[in-house]
């Protein structure tokens, strides 16, 4: 369920392939997820993104009952995310939900396509968010506008999470992987470690 294509310039695309269950996670695949981008720290550029209509919706709802939902996986592959050495960006072809904000959060860049929108209604449902999502999420919008996320619940259209600096782009669904490559194409053919970290020195 989850798929890793390299190209020519050793660009990983990874992608969650799960769609007739809207890419929603399970432990097995959050687990894949944390291997994968530990082995990713050799990529000159990695992309994140999903198959169908939703990037994911979060935890499975059967394993988050079960358990998932309070798991350290999710704290493990932001962690391997925010990790990478090189340039990693959330190419969002749908909706991003609950739990899995949290590994685009990690990435350096966030690109969506017009009809998404981003929510993370865990506290509605009793549980609260990592804190390493928390965290992420109020540098990038404030706290006001995480409390909004985070404690109000509320969803918040591509339009409007762009205006806030949650994601940095607005892309038709048919150049998103396009523009996730032509933005990494100048920092593969530098030095990506030395791209992500002038990214990171300013933070």
């Amino acid at each position: 369920m989850i798929t890793v294509n390299t190209d020519a310039n050793d660009v990983w695309t990874v992608t969650l392939n799960r769609p007739d269950k809207a890419n929603a996670l399970t432990a097995a695949m959050l687990q894949e997820l944390v291997e994968v981008f530990q082995r990713a720290q050799t990529a000159r550029g990695v992309i994140l993104t999903g198959t169908g209509k939703v990037f994911s919706a979060g935890a499975d709802l059967d394993e988050a009952r079960a358990g998932l939902a309070i798991s350290p996986l999710w704290e493990q592959l932001s962690a391997a995310v925010a990790a990478l050495p090189c340039l990693c960006i959330a190419a969002l072809n749908g909706t991003l939900a609950g739990g899995a904000n949290g590994m685009a959060l990690a990435c350096d860049l966030r690109l969506t396509v017009p009809e998404a929108k981003v929510f993370y209604p865990v506290m509605k449902l009793g549980y609260l968010p990592q804190p390493s999502d928390a965290k992420r999420l109020k540098s990038l919008v404030g706290p006001a506008r995480a409390k909004m996320i985070l404690a109000a619940g509320q969803k918040i259209p591509a339009s409007e999470a762009l205006a806030w600096g949650l994601v940095d782009r607005i892309v038709p669904e048919k150049d998103l992987l396009t523009t996730a490559h032509t933005l990494l194409a100048d920092s593969v053919a530098a030095d990506p470690t030395l791209a992500h970290k002038i990214i990171t020195d300013c933070d």
